[in-house]
């Protein structure tokens, strides 16, 4: 059997929209960007380095409450103590003390719009008895859903050596935030909330882009003396959803300027085409001992891309596949795989299945291919 590269003219021609993006040239120190409807990465920048993550560490905290909802841990109705500790955190705070029981709906509230760093605290010591034991969750948690870049020490994102998150991190788990917990995201859209009308002038959502109507609905900024300034965030236009992360920001000023630039770069400098349609015939491939001597190599589903808007060259695309294919074949089975090259964004790889049944032949056809096998290897003897 011999891996066969089949380039596709035909193809190239349908795709004739593209590529050439203009890069995004960030001031932050690590960024990453990211499509999530057609699942592209649109912007990296230092982003597996391990870096303080200050606030936007939170969004792990949160992410270990919504799972305890979900999994009927605790309801949004239940009430949570306040422990001495937790009332002592200084930073960013929900101006709780040790009489009040706050609602995990409140809580929820507390760190998502106040960035709460009490807050913070009671959920952990609410979920695992102590901060340090919460902490230890949160890292067995990360590594199973595959952030390999974070470690925790702590529930808040209070400095310690040992709290880093890498931007790419950061930003998967605001995509799994929206996707597995839709129920719950709409708390991160919030633009203020004062608990029991504590601290009124310190109600407000640090979020920069939630004001601007550029369809920003998410998720949490962040800051410390070590990290600068951060943000993790999202937002919708025309049925496209992006998210990012950023951090290393000089100011307040910069993360609202750099916030709002990437959602606007994102959605402007590219655009969403279904480029093949379910059941285009891509390419052919040899059969051995089949009914029929080749099978279609079609797209079993619509293949929509994100492609940079500016037109300037062509994409490229290429079938691979290990034949020939051995008969029988059912209709819909995997049989190769089309890479297309699109210059500016990672390439894609798009399966590519059998558009029919082929049976395996019959006698005639056997000895149709013993004849050939004879007659090609007759020839090459005497042409060596």
């Amino acid at each position: 059997m011999t891996v066969f590269f089949h380039r596709i003219a035909a193809l190239i021609a349908i795709l004739a929209l593209a590529p050439s993006a203009q890069a995004f040239d960030t001031r932050a120190k690590a960024a990453w960007a990211y499509d999530m409807t057609t699942n592209t990465v649109l912007l990296e920048k230092n982003a597996d380095e391990m870096l303080p993550p200050a606030s936007m560490s939170k969004l792990m905290t949160v992410n270990m409450l919504f799972e305890a909802l979900r999994d009927g841990r605790v309801r949004l109705d239940e009430q949570f103590s306040v422990s001495s500790r937790a009332k002592a955190m200084g930073g960013s705070t929900m101006f709780l003390n040790e009489t009040d029981r706050p609602t995990v709906e409140e809580l929820i509230k507390g760190i998502v719009v106040l960035s709460g760093n009490d807050a913070c605290v009671v959920v952990a010591e609410g979920l695992a008895g102590t901060e340090e034991d919460f902490a230890k969750k949160m890292n067995e948690r990360a590594r199973a859903l595959g952030m390999e870049h974070s470690t925790f020490a702590n529930s808040s994102g209070w400095p310690h050596p040992n709290q880093r998150m890498s931007m790419r991190d950061l930003g998967m788990l605001a995509a799994r935030l929206i996707n597995e917990f839709p129920e719950y995201y709409g708390y991160f859209a919030l633009t203020e909330f004062a608990h029991d009308g504590r601290a009124p002038q310190n109600r407000f959502n640090r979020n920069p882009l939630l004001p601007l109507g550029i369809g920003a609905d998410g998720l949490k900024t962040g800051h410390t003396m070590e990290s600068g300034y951060g943000i993790v965030g999202s937002a919708v236009q025309g049925g496209r959803r992006i998210v990012f992360a950023m951090t290393g920001l000089g100011s307040e000023k910069e993360r609202a300027e750099e916030a709002e630039r990437v959602v606007n770069w994102a959605f402007r400098e590219f655009v969403q085409k279904t480029v093949v349609t379910k059941g285009t015939r891509i390419a052919d491939a040899p059969v051995w001992l089949g009914a029929s001597s080749q099978v279609g190599l079609v797209v079993a589903e619509d293949l929509s891309l994100l492609l940079p808007s500016l037109v300037q060259d062509k994409l490229t695309a290429e079938v691979i596949y290990t034949g020939p294919i051995e008969a029988p074949v059912a209709a819909g089975q995997q049989l190769a795989e089309m890479v297309v090259t699109i210059p500016g964004v990672p390439t894609v790889t798009v399966p590519l299945v059998a558009d029919t049944d082929i049976a395996k032949g019959g006698f005639t056809t056997r000895m149709r291919t013993a004849f050939q096998i004879l007659s090609e290897r007759v020839m090459a003897e005497v042409g060596s």
